[in-house]
């Protein structure tokens, strides 16, 4: 399903996934992800799994105005 450990955001900051939770009405898998960069007890986000692991469309900083798809979260260890 997912890993857990650190990831790294296409836009460059650190992530760490701690779990899968459930959504108490859908039953939707949301991931459990602490931002490391930010304080702790401030830290604690969840956003739905099949959008943790989408692919987004972002400027190729050395390809001018071309577009390419990348990993919205990135798994780095």
């Amino acid at each position: 399903m997912i890993k857990l450990g650190k990831y790294k955001h296409y836009k460059g900051k650190e992530y760490e996934v701690i779990g899968i939770a459930k959504h108490s009405e859908t039953l939707e898998d949301l991931v459990v992800y602490k931002a490391l960069y930010q304080t702790e007890g401030e830290n604690l986000w969840v956003r739905p799994l099949k959008m943790f692991l989408e692919n987004v469309e972002v400027d190729a900083i050395s390809e001018g105005k071309q577009r390419i798809k990348k990993q919205r979260f990135e798994y780095i260890g």
